[in-house]
């Protein structure tokens, strides 16, 4: 009698482990796939920051602020004797 209960517990076993092992496969597989699309996301991602900074660094020269400045927004560099220097005291306000 126990030696057919331990046979019935191991026949019931075996397709349990191997339906287990089956669906540990599968999620391993799924695991991958994902990993390999994050990480392609975060290569293409690498990618459009560098081209950022390299915008970055062509739009802040100081010669095409000034050019912009000038062109776009009509500005011009201050006279000496329009620059007005203000001194503030450290006493503080209204004092």
């Amino acid at each position: 009698m126990i030696k057919n209960a331990c046979a019935l517990i191991l026949s019931l076993m075996i397709p349990v482990i191997l339906f287990a092992m089956v669906w540990q496969s599968y999620r391993y597989s799924q695991l991958e796939r994902e990993i390999a699309r994050i990480e392609q996301q975060q290569y293409e991602i690498i990618d459009e920051n560098r081209r950022l900074i390299s915008g970055i660094s062509v739009l802040s020269t100081p010669e095409r602020i000034s050019s912009v400045a000038v062109e776009d927004l009509g500005m011009r560099k201050a006279e000496t004797k329009e620059i007005l220097r203000i001194s503030i005291s450290r006493g503080g306000l209204g004092g």
